[in-house]
């Protein structure tokens, strides 16, 4: 517990004296916001500054912080270091330049952003790339939620069009209406889900692995994980450390913004308190996994389902292992039903369906936003609305329909989501660089967690079995070529500027 109470203190600390570094950097002013100069009252809406911080949080956390966590954890105490380091210099980074930048720019998304600074081949792959990963998010977070409701009242299908007909409000209706009241108490009830789990870990104090007892690949010993650590693990925990889905979030705040002097407690002080949410699901991962928490919470029926096997892992009845039985929903599910009870359960999976539901509905209306932003076209009728809509509600519906029929298919379908946010999330930082490189400011904060980023998606898509499958040695390689491509474009085309 000594890692997971120096790492809380460590995000604190990190808002405060770093986030306070890069906002000077960035410099805001008291220059006009484009919720003032350009207000319809649909998108473009002056909202207090706390529902603001509510509904971004909410937006960028769904599952992410949650369930990558847990499975992040797998590999060890080393998640602790990147949920940490990740967060301070990388997401929270990416998240406050991103959403300034947005808001500098009449609050335009991250495919525009990326066409004035890396150029218009780049906008266009961009604009197909995020229209694709806001549909699979969308569909995705209809089908997850749905199945969790399911599981303390009604049916799935019941809630799977609940759900959607939800979504369709929130894409349709001015972000004030729908968003701006109900997001708030979504997050709190997530914030509830958290600092109540939390203050159980910190009166049981687990005895768990500690950041100094070993950063290797715990996992592949213990939990028969095959994954290397390197990239796996910074791929794994995404939105609990960096995320480029936040990009595609944060222009939605940006238009609703009064003051330039609001950035760094929305922008960075979500994602910090994003960190935090994923340090606590983490040390709940290490403690199920690592110090036999699962047998403590479990019936003892499970329990003797479980036996050693030939390969010394523990093996369930049908021969899963003890991570295929115990998949992170099994995790948060199992936990939050023996520590809080049958009402507290109850209000802490509702935290865990509220973010989700949230953030695939902020996935259509960004879908809107991209295509009524490439196409310029004005959105302040209901009707221009919908008939952009339509589409991005008619893609929704197929994904969803194919998941439901193809419920496994969809989790391979997932892994390139995991890779593809994280792939969003390198692009913005070269974006957030060159901006910086171009009014002379100190472009390294992004350049380095650019760098890094741009090895882990190219390392990670040589060496995932299900996307290329090569060697460990040789993807090392290729993603260092690309990388250093990437670093030698920059030098190249700034001294040309």
């Amino acid at each position: 517990m000594i890692s997971f109470t120096l790492s809380v203190v460590a995000l604190f600390v990190g808002y405060l004296i770093y986030g306070r570094v890069v906002e000077r950097i960035f410099g805001p002013d008291d220059r006009e916001t484009p919720a003032i100069r350009k207000a319809d009252k649909v998108d473009y809406i002056v909202l207090p500054s706390w529902r603001i911080f509510m509904i971004q949080f909410l937006n960028i956390a769904g599952t992410g912080p949650i369930f990558g966590a847990i499975m992040g954890m797998w590999f060890g105490p080393a998640a602790y270091l990147w949920i940490v380091f990740g967060c301070i210099f990388g997401g929270a980074v990416h998240d406050y330049l991103s959403g300034m930048l947005s808001l500098r720019h009449d609050g335009c998304g991250l495919a525009e952003l990326t066409g004035l600074y890396l150029g218009g081949t780049a906008r266009k792959a961009l604009i197909f790339f995020t229209m694709l990963m806001m549909m699979l998010v969308g569909a995705f977070f209809v089908y997850c939620p749905a199945l969790i409701l399911s599981g303390i009242w009604g049916e799935k299908m019941m809630w799977v069009v609940l759900i959607f007909i939800y979504y369709v409000a929130t894409t349709m209706m001015p972000i004030d209406k729908v968003i701006g009241k109900v997001y708030p108490a979504f997050a709190l009830s997530m914030l509830f889900m958290v600092v109540a789990i939390g203050a159980v870990l910190l009166v049981k104090q687990p005895v768990l692995p500690e950041v100094w007892d070993g950063l290797g690949n715990w996992g592949a010993e213990r939990l028969g994980l095959k994954q290397p650590l390197f990239p796996a693990l910074f791929v794994t925990i995404a939105c609990g450390a960096v995320s480029g889905f936040h990009a595609t979030q944060s222009p939605m705040m940006a238009r609703c913004m009064k003051s330039e002097r609001q950035g760094r407690p929305i922008f960075y002080g979500a994602m910090v308190t994003e960190g935090l949410v994923a340090l606590v699901w983490a040390t709940i991962s290490s403690y199920f996994f690592f110090a036999d928490g699962w047998r403590d919470v479990c019936t003892p029926e499970v329990v003797q389902q479980f036996t050693a096997g030939a390969d010394g892992l523990l093996h369930a009845g049908d021969g899963r292992t003890l991570i295929q039985f115990f998949d992170a929903p099994t995790v948060v599910t199992t936990i939050c039903s023996s520590w809080l009870g049958i009402a507290g359960s109850i209000l802490a999976l509702l935290g865990v369906v509220a973010a989700p539901i949230t953030t695939g509905g902020s996935s259509f209306r960004t879908a809107r936003l991209i295509l009524s932003e490439s196409l310029g076209l004005k959105q302040t009728r209901a009707r221009d609305r919908l008939l952009l809509s339509l589409p991005v509600f008619a893609a929704g519906i197929a994904l969803l329909a194919w998941q439901i029929g193809n419920p496994s298919g969809f989790s391979t379908v997932w892994q390139y989501v995991a890779w593809g946010t994280q792939l969003m999330a390198a692009v913005t930082l070269w974006v957030c660089t060159v901006y910086l490189s171009r009014v002379h400011i100190l472009y390294v904060v992004t350049l380095l967690p650019a760098i890094f980023m741009t090895m882990v998606v190219s390392d990670f898509f040589f060496v995932s079995p299900t996307i290329c499958g090569l060697p460990e040695l040789t993807s090392l390689l290729l993603a260092g070529v690309i990388t250093l491509t990437c670093i030698v474009t920059f030098i190249l085309s700034r001294r040309k500027k």
